[in-house]
């Protein structure tokens, strides 16, 4: 059980979305910050703020008058769309068009290259061209 954490930590794949967590967290402290103090003063000329900085509906209640803060609600969707537009955008366009023209490139049949060659080869390229010399 150990062998196959330490396989599925050494893989690759957790660095990489432990960066985009990260990666993540940050750019949505920049879009709130972007929509706290861009949008919702914006949003603040059309309606006015209660004391405790609401922005929304006020109803006549029972026990007092009751704001209905739609200015958190319109915050959480402003940045909720441009999360979604940045990581389309950034992440998901480019890797669908990268697929697309792999399988177009795969459809056509040509073959892409297999990679580098490991140090082994390159040791008995290496080798081989020696000998060759020598002779």
């Amino acid at each position: 059980m150990i062998k196959g954490f330490k396989e599925f930590i050494a893989h690759g794949n957790v660095i990489d979305l432990a960066v985009a967590v990260v990666i993540g967290a940050a750019f949505g402290a920049v879009v709130t910050a972007v929509v706290e103090n861009i949008i919702n003063p914006l949003i603040s000329l059309f309606w006015k703020a209660d004391p405790k900085g609401n922005i929304g509906f006020t109803i006549h209640g029972l026990y007092g008058d009751v704001v209905f803060p739609i200015g958190n609600l319109i915050t959480a969707l402003i940045s909720f769309l441009a999360v979604a537009v940045v990581v389309y955008f950034v992440f998901v366009y480019p890797m669908n068009t990268f697929k697309e023209r792999r399988a177009a490139k795969l459809a056509a049949g040509v073959e892409e290259p297999e990679g580098l060659p490991t140090e082994q080869e390159l040791l008995v390229q290496i080798r081989d061209l020696l000998e060759k010399q020598k002779s």
